[in-house]
C-alpha cells in the first residue's frame, strides 16, 4: 500500500514546496518539506484507504500538474525539459488540495489524523503527525507560505466541499 503511493506522496509534496517555499536556509526548507510530506501523507491515505485504490492510482496515473499550476499562475513558468515533467505527472490534484486544507486548518488537520491513525495505514509502523498537527515556532517559520491561508486558498478550495463531507458527514462546508 505504502509503495503504491510513495511516487504520488513525493511528487505531490515536492509541487507543494515549489509552488510555496520556505524563505530561509537549509534546515527551514527540510521543515517545511516534511510538512509538506506529512499533509499529503494523510491525505492521500484518505483519499486511497485500500490497497485496491492505491494499486488503481498507481496503474492509471494521478493526474499531474497543469489545473494546479493554472491555479497558483505557474502554468507559464513550468520547465518543459523530460525530468521535470516526469515527476510532475505523478503529482495529485485532489490530494494535494485536501493537504492545503489539512496545512491551514488545524482542526480538520487533527480530524484527519484522527481517522488515519485509525485505519491499517500505520498498523505496521508508528507514524507521528506532530510537524502538521501541533507545528512549534520553527515549523510556523519555515512554512509560512505553505501555511498561509490565503495563498493556499485557490488550492484548498478545489476539492475542500469533499474532504469536509469524508471528515464531517452530514456537516456544511464553513467560510
Amino acid at each position: 500500500m505504502l509503495a503504491a503511493l510513495s511516487p504520488l506522496i513525493a511528487a505531490t509534496a515536492q509541487w507543494l514546496t515549489c509552488a510555496y517555499p520556505s524563505g530561509g536556509g537549509a534546515l527551514a526548507s527540510a521543515l517545511c518539506e516534511v510538512q509538506a510530506r506529512q499533509a499529503v501523507t494523510v491525505a492521500a491515505w484518505l483519499r486511497y484507504p485500500t490497497p485496491m485504490d492505491a494499486e488503481l492510482v498507481h496503474l492509471a496515473g494521478s493526474g499531474g500538474t497543469t489545473r494546479l499550476d493554472w491555479v497558483t499562475g505557474a502554468d507559464g513558468r513550468v520547465a518543459q525539459d523530460t525530468a521535470e515533467v516526469a515527476w510532475r505527472t505523478w503529482v495529485d490534484e485532489v490530494v494535494a488540495s485536501w493537504a492545503a486544507c489539512l496545512l491551514t486548518d488545524p482542526e480538520l488537520a487533527c480530524l484527519a489524523v484522527a481517522e488515519v491513525v485509525e485505519d491499517s495505514h500505520t498498523a505496521a509502523a508508528a507514524v507521528e503527525f506532530r510537524r502538521l498537527t501541533a507545528p512549534g515556532d520553527a515549523d510556523r517559520r519555515a512554512a509560512a507560505l505553505l501555511r498561509h491561508p490565503d495563498l493556499l486558498a485557490p488550492v484548498a478550495e478545489l476539492h475542500q466541499g469533499q474532504l469536509v463531507r469524508r471528515l464531517r458527514p452530514g456537516q456544511a462546508l464553513t467560510a
